[in-house]
């Protein structure tokens, strides 16, 4: 392939990517407009945790005028994209499905299905299990003189980063589901790095967590779980570690042959 080529093929590849990114952002504001009108009850909801582990007469607080209009904003906008969730990881496939085998094409409707059902279902994890512990947690260090007042914007900066990194994580079997399916990655692989694996969870836990063990180990914990679940997954459903690395092979001949040329 010439160098005017492969500019072309590269200027393609940025447009296809431009495009999926318009759909996304037109769904993910389509889903603002259709979360605006209950935003209230969606911040609401959103702060039931924290409510029920504060003191009787105890309460939110925020110190500037626009700051509730802005969070209603934010609250809006992340439930919006959440909706659109379905569609934004169907053009996440969209855009990886023509660098695929056609029997791959196959698993885009599974594919999407299921990361939305791991996001979602680590959010509701998140805010289910872990946000009750946490924010217990948090609130025990007030004493008689010194009495929690939460900033609004604060709790809600807090709680969405923690929401979103548990979405996130969840999505681990999936990704390496595909990746053992187009055989960068094997079952005897995962387990040889087991180690590396967990070392790195830990490692991420206490990036994404606030600086406190117990909300650390109830985000690591999971993710050791979904490891060993992905591990399962890779070794039934994807390729074999024979496959794998003939995969490997094929993918570095073409360059392997380039090298040669030159």
């Amino acid at each position: 392939m010439t160098d005017d080529e492969k500019r072309m093929a590269f200027t393609a590849h940025l447009e296809e990517l431009r495009k999926r990114i318009i759909v996304c952002l037109i769904a993910a504001g389509a889903g603002f407009a259709a979360c605006y009108a209950f935003s209230k009850t969606l911040f609401a909801l959103l702060v039931s945790p924290l409510r029920e582990v504060l003191s009787e007469g105890d309460t939110l607080i925020f110190t500037n005028l626009p700051e509730m209009f802005f969070v209603y904003l934010k609250v809006s906008l992340l439930a919006g994209v959440l909706l659109a969730s379905p569609v934004i990881f169907y053009q996440l496939w969209a855009f990886i499905a023509p660098g695929l085998y056609p029997k791959e094409k196959r698993y885009a409707v599974p594919f999407v299905l299921c990361s939305c059902l791991l996001f979602i279902g680590g959010a509701i994890f998140g805010y289910s299990v872990v946000f009750p512990f946490g924010f217990k947690f948090f609130i025990s260090f007030g004493t008689d003189y010194i009495r929690p007042l939460p900033a609004v914007n604060q709790y809600f900066s807090f709680s969405v980063r923690l929401l979103l990194a548990f979405g996130v994580i969840f999505e681990l079997p999936i990704v390496i589901l595909f990746l053992s399916k187009i055989g960068v990655v094997h079952y005897k692989m995962l387990q040889k790095q087991r180690k590396y694996a967990i070392l790195l969870i830990f490692v991420g836990a206490a990036i994404l967590t606030p600086p406190d063990v117990i909300t650390q180990f109830m985000m690591a914990g999971p993710l050791i779980l979904l490891f060993e679940v992905s591990i399962l997954l890779a070794r039934f459903f994807g390729k074999k570690p024979e496959e794998a690395e003939e995969t490997g092979q094929k993918a570095g001949m073409p360059e392997a042959a380039e090298k040669k040329g030159s």
